[in-house]
């Protein structure tokens, strides 16, 4: 196993999970996503880092899925990545309640895995 491309995917999650809360503080309902252009614009600027978690997610899964299964079955690893698909294929589908839920009670349990992860594997590194 690469352990260092692990890492960088890894810590590329934790990171965009940080942005993404950065982002989401002046964001207290849905209505904030969709009442003015700057919250249109947060919106989109979180949609595109939950599709880059997704991504990364994904390249995780193709080459150390057994890593991964390691800390969370293959159905929690697959939900992320199924994320990213609809993000990636049905954009225009996509409806601000299901980012506003993603962003604020999805994203706690992945960075905690992830850091869990980064922890016990690359430590060391």
């Amino acid at each position: 196993m690469d352990k260092k491309n692990a890492q960088e995917l890894l810590e590329f999650v934790a990171e965009s999970i940080e942005i993404i809360k950065k982002r989401m503080v002046p964001i207290k309902s849905i209505d904030d996503f969709l009442d003015t252009e700057e919250g249109q614009e947060k919106l989109d600027s979180i949609l595109m880092r939950i599709q880059s978690i997704g991504e990364a997610t994904k390249n995780l899964n193709k080459r150390y899925n057994v890593l991964l299964e390691n800390y969370k079955d293959a159905a929690y690893w697959s939900q992320i990545i199924k994320t990213r698909e609809v993000i990636s294929h049905h954009y225009i589908d996509i409806n601000a309640e299901i980012v506003f839920d993603i962003a604020t009670h999805k994203l706690d349990d992945l960075y905690s895995v992830v850091n869990t992860i980064l922890e016990k594997e690359f430590s060391g590194n």
